[in-house]
């Protein structure tokens, strides 16, 4: 194993720890019975959470092709690269996808990296918001003081910096340039400023009007992923309040911000377990329904991504082994 290779393993070792911990944390107390006894008691259900699951997925493609519509990028381009990034999350460490998506795929797009990497932080932004928002808009009374009270701060100042770059980008550069010039020349900082401004630049871009666009299609995504929990809620007959489905996806999608093993194993399931718990559901179901959701997102995503991937490198004739390309990827963000 070379060096590199030592260093990547290492980084990853970490994470799968955590999900490690987070699965039997999540798992201790449940029965074996009770994976069996979950099953489908109404299924026309199955056709919400397909439905809704290709209904919120094809908007997301919608909504990064408008940010990259400065770019010329098509549709069918933007879609083919955003599922393929997402995918590669799912099943790589280190948030490979992401970096894929910035540096392998800029040729495709027509866009220079550091383009592509604004629209991703402002994809971020975007999504971290209107989940903040459902989620402390659902908690239950049983999660944690300091899990609400953070969720609290978290979403206030998230909100006012939203609304000043969504509606002040144009008056934000000067000020962000002195702010960053008054901290000491160090690499990190410069990085930080690099990026905001990148995320500043995009939506002066987009102007107000395209902004809140992107707001608007932002909430359709999240109801869509919303539904796609109430849907398989209502599949498996779990009787419980109307908001924990609500709370479930918000909470288990803030997960992914722990570092664990890709497609936040462990996490995700404990997230979902307590939600669900919070708003009257038995644990034992609540657990086991949190694994099966999460199966179902990650089968469906990666493999639409891993499909649509495949069909790409047949028809373009590229049969470099994807390791290799991965390690000609850039170690840094631009």
């Amino acid at each position: 194993m070379t060096q590199t290779h030592s260093r990547k393993f290492i980084k990853t070792v970490p994470g799968f720890l955590v999900s490690a911990f987070f699965l039997w944390y999540t798992f201790r107390h449940v029965h074996p019975s009770e994976f069996r006894s979950l099953s489908f008691v109404h299924p026309l259900w199955v056709l919400g959470v397909i439905g809704f699951t290709l209904a919120g997925y094809t908007l997301r493609c919608v909504r990064w092709t408008r940010m990259m519509r400065s770019t010329g990028a098509r549709f069918s381009t933007c879609a083919r690269v955003l599922m393929t990034s997402l995918a590669a999350n799912n099943i790589m460490p280190l948030r490979i996808g992401d970096i894929m998506r910035i540096f392998t795929y800029a040729s495709d797009l027509g866009a220079a990296p550091s383009a592509i990497f604004s629209t991703v932080i402002l994809e971020k932004l975007l999504d971290v918001f209107v989940v903040g928002l459902i989620f402390v808009g659902t908690m239950g009374g049983d999660l944690p003081v300091k899990i609400r009270r953070g969720a609290d701060v978290a979403l206030l100042v998230s909100t006012l910096g939203l609304l000043i770059l969504m509606f002040g980008a144009g008056k934000l550069e000067a000020p962000v340039r002195k702010f960053f010039a008054a901290f000491p020349e160090n690499k990190l900082v410069h990085k930080v400023e690099h990026w905001l401004l990148l995320a500043i630049s995009m939506l002066r871009q987009m102007g107000i009007a395209g902004n809140i666009v992107l707001l608007v299609q932002s909430g359709i995504i999240w109801f869509c992923e919303g539904m796609i929990f109430v849907s398989a809620i209502n599949l498996i007959g779990l009787k419980i309040s109307p908001l924990g489905p609500w709370e479930a996806v918000s909470f288990a999608n803030l997960s992914y911000m722990l570092p664990s093993s890709p497609g936040a194993i462990g996490p995700f399931e404990w997230a979902v377990k307590s939600s669900l718990v919070s708003h009257g559901a038995p644990q034992g179901v609540s657990a086991v329904f949190g694994l099966a959701i999460h199966a179902w997102m990650l089968i469906s995503v990666t493999g639409a991504g891993g499909l649509i991937f495949l069909i790409h490198r047949i028809r373009m004739h590229n049969h470099t082994p994807l390791l290799n390309e991965i390690e000609t990827l850039p170690t840094e963000l631009p």
